[in-house]
């Protein structure tokens, strides 16, 4: 049997080296709250917790852009990563569609459920354009 994960109660999937991208990522997160919306408070913890979060993530990617530059020279190469990354993101947003559903079941608040759809609606967006570039990769790669 596989390890399960402390925090998730999943199986833990192996350390992986993320598959990187050619640039250091230009994203940024969006302020908390949008032109309009009431803002709702958070818990310091919480904030300092998704700012710690973010910063690793964005310390990390200097090191991905490196690599990602020596190692994507063609269309091929460009994807067991995209194919990577695809895989993984599927399997959480799956996981998530099913604390989306426990919300629901248990009558959790509208506003979170709002937001789960939202991250499940987005997660298989990705998804689908991660898709859409593996195929590109394979037909890029046919016609050279």
């Amino acid at each position: 049997m596989s390890a399960r994960s402390a925090e998730t109660g999943r199986p833990a999937l192996p350390r992986r080296s993320p598959c990187p991208s050619p640039a250091a990522p230009s994203w940024r997160p969006p302020p908390p709250a949008s032109a309009g919306a009431a803002p709702t408070a958070t818990p310091p913890l919480i904030d300092e917790l998704l700012t710690e979060q973010t910063e690793t993530a964005y310390t990390e990617a200097a090191d991905h852009a490196q690599l990602a530059t020596a190692k994507n020279d063609d269309v091929l190469a460009v994807q067991p990563g995209v194919l990577d990354v695809r895989g993984r993101l599927l399997a959480d947003v799956l996981y998530l569609e099913g604390v989306l559903t426990g919300a629901r079941n248990r009558g959790l608040p509208g506003e979170l459920i709002e937001r789960l759809e939202d991250a499940v609606d987005h997660g298989h967006e990705m998804t689908v354009l991660l898709a859409d570039t593996v195929r590109t990769t394979a037909a890029l790669h046919a016609a050279s």
